[in-house]
């Protein structure tokens, strides 16, 4: 190829599954990345926000995700994601609910709602502390028990897939995008040997060799450049408000606790002059008894 093009650049991931051209590439990936929860294979999709190359060049806040629905009116949508950034976790959250809620409109039976799938795939780690690249989110109680089988968001963190030995559709399509940018197609590997990755790359191809879609791919590079520089700002600032906040928190705590040992201090100190001038009252109380004792004795004599 004349220029390396990187797949998960979104310009081209929508090309490679949202265009109408290649449905077949994107019902492979359905069924290869979902195989282990459909109950059986998609033959068949509508895409619903099909790829337009236009919108990429005059828009820059083009809609880069691919929506599709399948004969059984089952809805899918899968999203490229470079960067990840604080709040992605109810972003992808907030967007399968979206999703799923759009289905119904005025008047329409719940019973008519369809299972969604929502497949992200990440090229950052999101969930650092876990190092398995697959993670599948459902509608579970806490002993794992499903409330409802209506799809699911599926998460997949490319930096943590590794293999030497690709076993699987899945991990073709996850090497793929994790390793497309570097992929020579005089000389691709075995893995990428089958129709669908021939075919995957010819549209790598395109991107490469004509100029316009070349300056598309630069253009939406940069932007996403950009984007990500503003995003990494937003976080950085986010992050210095969550500690200015955490100190200032951690101020009026000890303001608070230094407020109730001073009122403390005040107490016990009000509780000790109370008490001395206990004391001195049945001093004085104890001296006139004397007193009067001692009088008694003096009249007696």
């Amino acid at each position: 190829m004349k220029h390396r093009i990187d797949p998960k650049v979104d310009c081209v991931f929508k090309a490679l599954l949202g265009s109408e051209e290649n449905r077949n590439l994107l019902i492979h990936f359905l069924n290869a990345i979902l195989a282990n929860e459909l109950t059986q294979p998609i033959t068949w999709v509508e895409i619903l926000n099909p790829y337009n190359d236009k919108e990429f060049l005059n828009d820059k806040l083009s809609i880069v995700d691919v929506k599709a629905r399948d004969d059984r009116r089952h809805v899918y949508q899968i999203e490229i994601q470079l960067v990840t950034h604080a709040d992605l976790p109810e972003r992808i959250v907030y967007n399968w609910a979206d999703i799923y809620s759009q289905q119904l409109r005025s008047g329409d039976k719940y019973e008519e709602l369809q299972p969604t799938y929502s497949i992200w795939l990440l090229a950052e780690n999101l969930l650092k502390n876990d190092c398995d690249y697959l993670h599948c989110y459902k509608l579970r109680d806490d002993r794992g028990r499903v409330l409802t089988e209506q799809g699911g968001i599926w998460l997949l963190e490319l930096a943590k897939f590794s293999t030497n030995v690709i076993k699987s559709e899945d991990q073709r399509w996850l090497q793929f995008f994790k390793d497309g940018e570097e992929l020579d197609d005089n000389a691709l590997p075995d893995w990428m040997s089958t129709s669908e990755m021939r075919q995957a790359m010819t549209t790598l191809s395109v991107f490469s060799e004509k100029e316009r879609a070349y300056f598309q791919y630069q253009a939406r590079q940069e932007y996403l450049r950009v984007q990500a520089a503003i995003q990494q700002g937003r976080d950085i600032a986010l992050q210095k408000q969550r500690e200015a906040e955490q100190k200032a928190e951690e101020a009026e705590q000890k303001a608070r606790i230094a407020m109730q040992e001073k009122e403390a201090a005040m107490q016990e100190k009000e509780t000790a002059m109370h008490e001395k001038e206990a004391a001195m009252q049945e001093k004085e109380t104890a001296l006139l008894e004397i007193e009067r004792l001692k009088a008694l004795l003096a009249n007696r004599a």
